[in-house]
């Protein structure tokens, strides 16, 4: 990146000629035909370099306008509780980190922050109240200490809960970080990993919008604010999203970037500057940015700058340079930045050292930060942009502007009588070195203030909610028809899975709530039926007429359509599913969001927001279409998916079913919806579908249960000789393998379809732990222990990889042989890809004939003739042991 170089204004005359030509051109025509002429000033600018963004990056100068609504005549009080929440802040941290280092903690990001929340949080973020919803605030994640010394202040958190801060196991503490899995009633949304909240914000501001065209939220002025750090910016999903907001002119979106211009270990962007960086992007993508660089004492010096030789100087001041002078004294401002330029010393001729100390940070500065929120607020048409400038841990002695800031968790006890001193707060210096909590009377002016204001918005935040209006699961003779099988049709799961939300779609009190996400691939899953049945949404319509206008599934957007189409986009879709999965918390409205998806890229691409989903307690169905290594047939290692049951598994409050039939698929969704909007339990399921066409019986009588247990024993024998177990489409491989045994080697073998083994292995892990420790009490038994009580050998074979299966071997007694898809996958027909990867019915009879062997039932040279009928290779072709099979057949 080329920097922009800034000069000062050498002919003064001649530009306010241009400016006032540009006004009468406004006076005399309008703002279009202004726009038009400078658009083609900055074009003809373009011919002449390419090295400069013209148009998209401004001085660093303040953007926002002076504004006559800030109430200076608090700004007193205003101060009197910010230095008392900052203090709380440092102390929360100095006395875990006295008590135990290894807690660890932030001092310098609220610092840095501090006077921004002050200003959001005294007169801009509302919270709820009687029929009118609170703003939805996504905190910088770094920043907790001063949000819960706000809270503590406030009477919303005891001193108790503040001095066990990262101490939660024993229930007295409160979270490192924002996590509503373990602040259910405090936190809303999970933010600490850097670049989701981003993304995240963009699209809970969309889905309001989403919810207000299709009336089922009322028209409202309800904001979406966003607080992040510059250096967080640099995360891919920060600014990835930010054309979309744009796009959909999610006015109701704010982003507030903590510009203290340092990330962990140093500056964002030294050797240029990050504001310059984002205004161009943020411009360039249809954003408005305001800026808020200086505090008033410099905007007050600015003025007095006719010819811009003081702007230029700030503006090409890099960041590595700025976060200097942050750190500098009065003095050393003087020398640098002024003693250079005569024109610059001459406009602070006879300044004192207090003068130049005045000299400071719009974020920093109460009177700019509300104008620029004000400023924001009254944006209709794009989103905002606030980028602030302040200085890494502002005010901390000994901390403030340097590289180690952010791992500043320990405060000797000088600085913490020194920071005590300067910030005002009544402490003995006893009291102050020992970080002790401070909090006023309940008659203190500055905490009557607050609470004033709090009022006047509704409530005290962050605040969860957790009252939602309870939706009935239908009856599962809702699904008859998919029950009852397919005939004698082939179909696959996911066309299944198609009918079921087609007659979910039918149920009257469920239909509006259902929110269909998909990346882009609805043809792909047959779902393109839905696109005129409930349209797809767009806040625009359907300005075109579509190149399919003429067919029944035509492409139809609308402005109050049901279905949600992201485009190749899986960190946006899986945002909307977040979005519309914690509706019920920061809606008060219950969702039913089913987002389908190429499975290979959902947990292993959106791992990170799919966890935080957990610890937000999102409620909702994610459905993996196109699963398994072996059934997405021609794609090749890239798609084919062995992976994400095991990774689902790994997040606790994710339910994962890895159905065959449609009659399980309907068992599961029905269950599903039960337990999460009936129940109300805080987890979200993940089901598996697939693109293979079979065959789909009609449901056995009274395995409803079991199949959500995770196991039922489809087709049985009195004197079988083997367990079977299989799940989606290898099930079937599992079943042929039996009729194989049976036929050709008179090995009678129960089939068992296993539709969870992490549901399965969670009761079994359970169950073994209160065995152990509840000596006392009557043993129970796993429903796993239960059908697998006989000792007999247990083959396993599933589409993933064999840790997934795996996790149910320490709870059964049965000898195990486990047949998975590990490694990477390939391109080839699903016959040739079981094959390879050993699950196909060949390959599991020969492991039950291999069990038989090693009891003793079977002789080896049985055993090897199979082998041979079977086609079973002496080596693995996946396998990654070098030497492993070397000799095998010279041996044999």
């Amino acid at each position: 990146m080329v920097k922009k170089v800034f000069i000062s204004d050498h002919n003064v005359a001649e530009t306010n000629e241009w400016v006032d030509a540009l006004r009468d051109v406004i006076e005399a025509e309008n703002i279009d035909r202004a726009m038009f002429l400078v658009s083609a000033l900055i074009e003809r600018i373009r011919l002449v370099t390419t090295l400069q963004p013209v148009g998209t990056v401004s001085p660093m100068v303040n953007t926002m306008p002076e504004d006559p609504e800030f109430p200076a005549h608090e700004e007193a009080h205003m101060k009197a509780f910010g230095n008392m929440v900052r203090w709380n802040a440092a102390a929360m941290v100095a006395k875990g980190a006295k008590r135990a280092s290894e807690l660890g903690g932030h001092i310098a990001t609220y610092a840095s922050i501090a006077d921004i929340y002050s200003v959001a949080l005294a007169y801009f973020c509302r919270g709820r109240s009687g029929d009118r919803l609170e703003d939805l605030v996504y905190y910088q994640g770094h920043s907790t200490p001063g949000i819960y010394s706000r809270s503590f202040l406030e009477g919303r958190l005891t001193a108790e809960q503040l001095e066990y801060f990262r101490q939660e196991t024993r229930g007295k503490g409160v979270a490192s970080y924002p996590h509503p899995w373990t602040m259910p009633d405090y936190w809303q949304f999970a933010t600490v990993s850097m670049g989701l909240t981003a993304v995240q914000s963009i699209y809970q501001a969309r889905l309001q919008k989403y919810l207000m065209a299709r009336k089922l939220l009322p028209e409202s002025d309800r904001r979406v604010w966003a607080f992040m750090g510059d250096g967080e910016m640099d995360e891919i999903e920060s600014l990835g999203g930010i054309r979309v907001a744009a796009r959909e002119n999610l006015d109701n979106l704010i982003y507030v970037i903590n510009c203290n211009l340092q990330r962990l270990d140093g500056p964002v962007c030294a050797n240029h500057n990050v504001i310059d960086e984002l205004e161009g992007m943020f411009i360039g993508a249809g954003w408005r940015v305001i800026k808020g660089v200086w505090n008033r004492a410099m905007d007050r010096l600015l003025a007095k700058d006719h010819e811009g030789v003081l702007k230029a100087k700030l503006s090409n001041f890099n960041d590595g340079e700025l976060q200097r002078f942050g750190g500098l004294s009065a003095k050393q401002i003087r020398e640098e930045v002024f003693e250079s330029d005569p024109k610059l010393k001459a406009m602070v001729e006879g300044w004192s050292d207090e003068d130049f100390a005045e000299l400071g940070r719009a974020g920093h500065d109460y009177e700019k930060i509300f104008s620029a929120f004000n400023a924001a607020q009254k944006t209709k048409g794009q989103p905002t942009v606030v980028l602030l400038m302040t200085t890494k841990g502002y005010g901390v002695p000994g901390v403030a502007a340097t590289n180690t800031a952010h791992n500043t968790k320990k405060m000797a006890e000088e600085t913490l009588i020194t920071y005590a001193k300067q910030l005002g707060i009544p402490l003995s210096e006893e009291k102050a070195a020992q970080a002790e909590f401070y909090r006023p009377g309940e008659d203190d002016a500055a905490l009557k203030f607050i609470r004033q204001r709090r009022q006047a918005l509704g409530g005290y935040i962050p605040k969860r909610h957790q009252e939602a209006d309870v939706l009935k699961a239908p009856a599962l003779s809702t699904f008859a028809s998919v029950c009852e099988g397919s005939k004698d049709r082939e179909v696959s799961s996911t066309m299944m899975l198609v009918r079921i939300l087609s007659l979910l779609l039918r149920e009257a009190h469920l239909k509006d709530r259902l929110v269909p996400i998909v990346p882009d691939e609805s043809r792909t899953f047959g779902m393109e039926g839905l696109f005129r049945q409930i349209g797809i949404y767009s806040p625009m319509g359907q300005q075109y007429t579509p190149v399919d206008a003429g067919s029944i599934m035509y492409y139809k957007e609308s402005k109050d359509g049901q279905y949600i189409q992201e485009g190749v986009n899986e960190g946006g879709a899986v945002s909307s599913w977040i979005a519309a999965a914690t509706s019920y918390s920061s809606n008060g409205l219950s969702l039913i969001p089913f987002y389908i998806y190429y499975s290979m890229f959902g947990f292993q691409r959106v791992g990170d927001y799919l966890w935080a989903a957990g610890d937000m307690r999102a409620r909702g169905f994610l459905i993996g279409a196109t699963a398994g290594r072996t059934t997405l047939a021609g794609e090749g290692l890239q798609h084919n998916d062995g992976n994400s049951l095991h990774i689902s598994s790994l997040i606790p409050n994710c339910v994962s079913y890895d159905p065959t039939y449609g009659y399980e698929l309907a068992v599961i969704i029905q269950n599903g919806i039960y337990r999460m909007y009936e129940k109300q339990e805080d987890v979200f399921f993940y089901v598996s579908v697939m693109n293979e066409n079979y065959i789909h019986p009609a449901m056995p009588e009274g395995v409803e249960e079991d199949i959500i247990k995770g196991m039922y024993l489809l087709d049985g024998e009195d004197k079988a000789q083997v367990h079977l177990m299989g799940s989606g489409t290898i099930l079937r491989e599992v079943e042929k393998a039996k009729t194989l045994l049976e036929s050709d080697f008179n090995i009678k073998a129960n089939v068992w379809s296993v539709t969870s083994f992490t549901e399965l292995a969670r009761e079994a892990a359970d169950v073994e732990r209160r065995n152990r420790v509840c000596v006392e009490a009557e043993e129970k038994h796993s429903h796993i222990e239960t059908c697998l009580n006989d000792g007999l050998p247990v083959v396993v074979a599933t589409d993933y990889v064999k840790t997934y299966p795996q996790q149910v071997q320490p709870y059964i007694n049965n000898p195990m042989t486990v047949l998975g898809t590990d490694g990477f996958g390939r391109s080839d027909t699903r016959s040739e890809l079981r094959q390879f990867h050993e699950v196909n019915a060949n390959h599991i009879a020969y492991a039950a004939l291999y069990h038989a062997y090693k009891a003793g039932t079977l002789t080896k040279d049985v055993l090897i003739d199979a082998k041979q009928k079977l086609d079973i290779p002496d080596e693995d072709p996946q396998s990654t042991v070098a030497d492993l099979y070397q000799g095998i057949k010279e041996d044999v």
